[in-house]
């Protein structure tokens, strides 16, 4: 398979209206609590970085309250704390942002940027919010490895990425290589529920970090479609 064409790439609007059970869920939040960010959350970090890091959807009280991905709630602190030990981030962790963290070399999105109703996106809401995610890879020119934090992230890593799920099934701690030259690495997600139920600890998700910071070395750029054919 050859990579896939870039395709333009812009992040939702404030008041997107892809998905009605998503919009209504935002009207509503906004009305509650009009200080909360309520809007699709833009990603976290450069687009030149080689790490980008895909979660499941924003939180309620953490991205959907402040603004930022995983910032305000449990998996925030997981996730960051890592990043700052394995060097992907300068600064501290303050759960809010305006705290002095700054992500380096790696980037942080979610495969949905609303907050769904129960933290639970439908597959139809997945699958409208996936362009975006498609056009944010295609938008990182030194993009070399990918972090699913969870299955629902991987399949729509592997949906933005044009790749069948069954050729790549999600299983933590696996990294495939895509044909295109990306790797994806797998983690069940930093929830406080999988970590709560012992599904995942620091260690486990430390040793993800660690498969994928050895894959991140200097070699070729990946090439777009029409340059790969032109090579051919």
């Amino acid at each position: 398979m050859n990579p896939v064409e870039p395709r333009p790439w812009a992040p939702p609007h404030r008041d997107c209206p892809l998905c009605p059970r998503l919009v209504a869920f935002r009207a509503a939040n906004r009305l509650a609590n009009p200080e909360w960010h309520n809007a699709p959350v833009p990603s976290f970090g450069p687009l030149e970085a080689p790490l980008l890091i895909v979660g499941l959807a924003p939180g309620l009280r953490g991205a959907n309250r402040t603004g930022r991905p995983f910032t305000g709630d449990y998996a925030g602190e997981l996730l960051y704390g890592s990043l700052l030990r394995f060097e992907f981030a300068n600064g501290v962790y303050g759960a809010h942002p305006d705290d002095n963290l700054v992500l380096k070399n790696c980037r942080v999105s979610n495969a949905v940027r609303c907050v769904p109703p129960a933290n639970l996106p439908k597959s139809s809401e997945i699958r409208a919010c996936n362009h975006f995610l498609a056009g944010e890879i295609d938008a990182m020119p030194a993009l070399r490895a990918i972090l699913a934090l969870g299955a629902v992230a991987h399949a729509a890593i592997l949906r933005a990425r044009r790749v069948r799920l069954r050729a790549f099934p999600f299983r933590h701690g696996a990294i495939h290589d895509l044909p295109d030259g990306l790797v994806i690495g797998d983690s069940y997600h930093v929830s406080r529920y999988n970590t709560n139920t012992g599904r995942l600890n620091e260690a486990m998700f430390h040793s993800v970090l660690t498969g994928l910071q050895q894959r991140i070395v200097p070699g070729p750029i990946r090439q777009s479609k029409k340059v790969a054919n032109q090579a051919s």
